[in-house]
């Protein structure tokens, strides 16, 4: 079953979610962020379909700010403190491990806890 999750971001599109991954469509409109976030177990792939993103990311202790433009893609393994804001509307494809309500929120523009 697709779900469309409207989001204060864009949305989310959940097209597959199975006892062993997960996958979604995330569209995001210019100048939105999703929040500064982690997983404790999720494991997840982002893959830019189309439009430009900058995406925010500890590696090693150390924050990391990495532009993405279409055909490019980032791992999020668990506990990796992330944030993406899109630079132009963009589409994205995720893929991950099936725990999709493991999100730790640091920080959120929309309020959201």
């Amino acid at each position: 079953m697709i779900r469309r999750i409207p989001k204060p971001w864009g949305e989310e599109i959940v097209f597959a979610h199975t006892e062993r991954y997960a996958a979604k469509v995330l569209n995001i409109r210019r100048g939105e962020s999703l929040s500064l976030q982690y997983h404790e177990r999720k494991d997840e792939t982002i893959y830019v379909h189309t439009g430009k993103l900058k995406v925010l990311l500890e590696v090693d202790g150390r924050t990391q700010e990495r532009v993405l433009e279409a055909g490019d893609a980032v791992r999020f393994p668990p506990r990796t403190r992330h944030r993406m804001e899109a630079l132009t509307d963009c589409a994205l494809f995720e893929v991950s491990t099936p725990e999709l309500d493991d999100v730790v929120r640091l920080e959120d523009r929309y309020g959201r806890a």
